[in-house]
């Protein structure tokens, strides 16, 4: 599906099937330098089980056009602005990494339009290292390289990928490559500047839910803990022996909790 947003086009994946209007709608924000495909395991999977899926590339990522944002809370006020372009009035909004922190952001600004929420693989705030800040900016082939080999626990990297064919790590570095050069570095250095998290984490009052890989090596599941503690009510779920790339490297095991979270917003 493709949306004109600020005067640039936007693809937005539904999960392979036509947005059904009377079906309640859900939100998968992707992580610093991913895309829509981070979400396939997601997308299809609700998709064909009576929920309407929006699965947006952020600007200048993917298929999407237009220059990548460069704050979180643009790129919460930009989400805004997609939901009710697509001529929504509620969604429950998914985030991962990156997409989590933007997606808190979007609960805290427009509360009104967020029936639940679901954090992945997520902290109160993403600090960079400035090195790799400074890799992102001179040599993207090597921070993409450092980015996928974080980003996966033991079986990312031993086992194969489950879409047939693909490996995590080959298919990482290829999603990281389909966008601008320089995207990469825009969006970690979105993350590091924002600190907001714990406001934005206490405001959030909708069914909310955070699910934290045990081997995580970029955030670790301490600070993913402190993330669940902070937002009232919220749902703690860990996946063991599994990394940051949680949705496509143990789909099925994220995919069973988010459907505990959809049936409890019904939107």
């Amino acid at each position: 599906m493709q949306i004109s947003i600020n005067d640039a086009d936007v693809f937005v994946s539904t999960g392979g099937r036509v947005a059904d209007e009377h079906a309640p709608v859900l939100l998968f924000l992707h992580g610093s330098g991913q895309t829509h495909l981070s979400w396939l395991l997601q997308a299809r999977f609700f998709a064909n089980r009576g929920w309407s899926v929006m699965a947006p590339d952020f600007p200048g990522h993917g298929l999407s056009g237009g220059a990548p944002l460069t704050a979180i809370e643009t790129m919460a006020d930009w989400c805004h602005t997609l939901i009710t372009a697509a001529g929504h009035k509620k969604v429950t909004v998914i985030g991962h990494s990156q997409g989590g922190l933007v997606a808190m952001e979007l609960a805290r600004r427009h509360p009104e339009y967020v029936a639940g929420i679901g954090l992945i693989s997520l902290a109160l705030a993403i600090p960079v290292n400035p090195q790799l800040i400074s890799m992102a900016e001179d040599n993207e082939p090597a921070a993409f390289d450092a980015m996928v080999t974080w980003g996966h626990g033991h079986d990312g990297a031993f086992h194969d990928h489950p879409m047939p064919g693909n490996s995590h790590i080959f298919m990482g570095k290829r999603i990281m490559a389909s966008n601008p050069e320089g995207t990469l570095a825009v969006d970690l250095k979105a993350c590091a500047a924002y600190a907001d998290g714990e406001k934005a984490a206490a405001s959030i009052t909708q069914p909310a839910m955070v699910i934290l890989a045990g081997d995580d090596s970029m955030t670790p599941c301490k600070q993913g803990e402190a993330l669940a503690a902070a937002i009232p009510h919220a749902e703690l779920v860990k996946i063991e022996h599994a990394g940051h790339m949680l949705p496509i490297e143990r789909g099925d095991d994220v995919n069973r909790a988010l459907r505990r979270l959809f049936e409890q917003t019904g939107a």
